[in-house]
């Protein structure tokens, strides 16, 4: 059962020890990702279809890495501990939403840091689906993040220490890329599969507010079906989808 007196406590402790062990460094990772990818991607994006599409890419990839790096030891690192309080009264439940609150934070602040960044070197376009384009693409940065640090914590749960962890973590960052559908084009078994990846939900909602399909991108090559006419909120369902699959798992 969910006690949310206890999430609260354990949201306490998590910060405390995050803030301990120099969680801020975190957010410096992402600043230098984030300025290495759009400092090369951000000339060529908006100008060609193939760039913009390569840049978006990019950007989710760096997301997904970014998520799953914040959280993949999180649960692992403390399977004694978390053995001892069980014992003691300690709702998993409990812990995990803890957890997760703790990288609704920090995914957030990262994501602030990451679409600032971007904003420096890419000239991004101001018109979106719903609102300015700039809120969604802010939304689509930190659902990608969030939705990857939840992965991360079901990876750490599942993983018996970090070495393991760290070890499984290269493998899914790999079909996360490769289910994106940019690399290679996807068909039977693999193109469901890709239904339940980050990647390509976030491929999706980035070519949907740039209207990637728009004639106005020269050198256009038929991509995979990225249409304006699909609502982002449709996007971003599926992506907090992929969430609760996630949360599921404990």
């Amino acid at each position: 059962m969910f006690s949310m007196k206890q999430t609260a406590v354990y949201f306490k402790k998590i910060a405390r020890i995050a803030i301990r062990e120099k969680a801020w460094k975190f957010v410096v990772f992402a600043v230098i990702i984030a300025a290495l990818v759009a400092s090369v991607v951000g000339e060529n994006m908006f100008t060609t279809y193939e760039s913009t599409k390569s840049g978006f890419f990019t950007i989710v990839s760096a997301c997904i890495w970014i998520g799953i790096f914040n959280s993949v030891q999180s649960i692992c690192k403390e399977h004694e501990i978390i053995r001892s309080e069980y014992r003691q009264g300690m709702r998993l439940s409990s812990y995990i939403f803890a957890n997760v609150g703790w990288q609704f934070l920090l995914c957030l602040i990262q994501s602030c840091v990451i679409f600032g960044v971007c904003l420096v070197f890419i000239d991004f376009n101001t018109e979106g689906i719903i609102t300015s384009a700039y809120v969604e693409y802010f939304i689509t940065i930190f659902l990608l993040t969030f939705g990857s640090a939840i992965m991360g914590i079901m990876l750490s749960s599942i993983a018996g220490n970090p070495t393991t962890a760290m070890t499984i973590m290269p493998f899914v960052l790999i079909l996360q890329l490769i289910m994106s559908g940019v690399l290679f084009e996807l068909s039977g078994m693999s193109k469901k599969i890709a239904y339940i990846t980050f990647s390509k939900w976030g491929m999706s909602a980035f070519g949907s507010i740039a209207d990637l399909n728009n004639a106005k991108y020269p050198l256009k090559i038929r991509w995979w079906n990225v249409w304006r006419q699909k609502p982002v909120m449709t996007v971003w369902r599926e992506i907090c989808l992929r969430h609760g699959d996630g949360v599921l798992v404990f």
